[in-house]
């Protein structure tokens, strides 16, 4: 897709009212976003959008210039991928009027359209904190990316097992993703960015509003092959989350509570209601048929063999528990650029994986 394109795609996401069901209305009417920009009140009306939503864009054309917005966003570092680019997730694309832009800090892999999300309370109990981690750290282990939405609690807590455990998450913000929220997961978004993707419909700089969450919960779940909710109340945004993945035919699965618990009202409803009660990790793979991806995932589970001398070197030193890169160079005695290239080769390959303070592990377990 053309820049032009592009520039298009980010000034249409700045006008209130225009989401993707009329700017796909928009496109098949003017053929192009950059015609449909700039048409008159007449043919806009014509093409099916209300007074308001055609006041709303030309009062939006007054401030907004669709090549400063592809500029503003080539500064920021991050980018946007739309409808009409490879990388657009395929299972994203499949479910009813999916966002028309994503912007993204880090990238989507071929390995994403293998992920479950993971949602629950912002204020879990132990016992949820435990079972989040658990099953978070076991899905990654074989192989499936871990989606949720950054939030506090749950979501915050699957995000970190991942990381933890080697594999891949992908964060769905309610906000631009320059604006994190809340502020308090800046470093775990940053985090994330590394080894998943953080996301959100929301152009950038656009603040945490209440009314942006519950949207972005249809992601969490179009992103995923099914969503496990671990503890929440009735009311909870994660039951939200769980409404669209019905919708959109994916499964729900959900761990059971305490029955005094208010953290488990929402998810014991769920079971009674027809989700799939879990209680260990089999019980998801099995029922989405991700079988062979834990068979190749345990075969896997042996230290890897690298492909150069420099790259045995360092996996021979390495274990599950993290090194410093200083440590790596004084026992390989290994230049830093050279180890710095061959731990970048390793990490894409998934045979090391970065922690905290510059430090690296082994990103399968032996």
């Amino acid at each position: 897709m053309g820049s032009e394109d592009k520039a298009y795609f980010l000034a249409f996401a700045r006008v209130r009212g225009v989401g993707p069901a009329r700017l796909r209305k928009l496109r098949e009417r003017f053929d192009t976003l950059a015609s449909a920009w700039k048409a008159p009140n007449q043919e806009l009306h014509a093409s099916g959008l209300d007074e308001k939503t055609v006041a709303s864009l030309v009062e939006t054309r007054k401030f907004v210039d669709p090549e400063k917005e592809l500029v503003n966003l080539e500064k920021s570092g991050s980018r946007a991928i739309t409808w009409d680019d490879a990388e657009y997730p395929n299972l994203l694309r499949e479910v009813d009027n999916p966002p028309c832009v994503l912007w993204i800090n880090g990238a989507f892999v071929d390995r994403d359209a293998l992920a479950v999300a993971i949602v629950g309370t912002r204020g879990p109990s132990m016992y949820g904190k435990d079972v989040a981690a658990k099953f978070a750290t076991q899905l990654a282990e074989n192989g499936i990316s871990i989606v949720s939405g950054l939030a506090r609690g749950i979501d915050a807590t699957a995000h970190e097992a991942a990381l933890q455990a080697g594999g891949r998450t992908i964060a769905v913000l309610g906000s631009g993703v320059d604006v994190i929220y809340p502020p308090e997961n800046r470093r775990l978004a940053s985090q994330i960015q590394e080894r998943g993707a953080v996301i959100s419909e929301y152009p950038l700089g656009t603040k945490p509003d209440a009314m942006n969450f519950p949207p972005r919960n249809r992601i969490i779940s179009g992103l995923s092959l099914a969503v496990l909710v671990v503890e929440a109340d009735e009311k909870s945004g994660a039951l939200i989350t769980t409404g669209y993945a019905a919708e959109q035919g994916r499964d729900v699965f959900s761990i059971p509570g305490n029955i005094f618990s208010k953290t488990s009202r929402g998810t014991n409803k769920l079971i009674q209601q027809g989700a799939k009660l879990v209680t260990r990790i089999e019980d998801i793979l099995d029922d989405l048929n991700l079988g062979m991806v834990a068979s190749h995932a345990e075969a896997q589970s042996t230290i890897p063999i690298g492909d150069s001398e420099t790259e045995q070197a360092i996996l021979a030193a390495l274990s599950g528990e993290p090194v410093q890169i200083d440590d790596l160079i004084r026992q390989t005695k290994i230049s830093a650029d050279e180890i710095n290239t061959a731990l970048t080769l390793l990490e894409l390959k998934g045979f090391v994986r970065r922690t905290l303070g510059n430090s690296y592990a082994l990103g399968r377990k032996p």
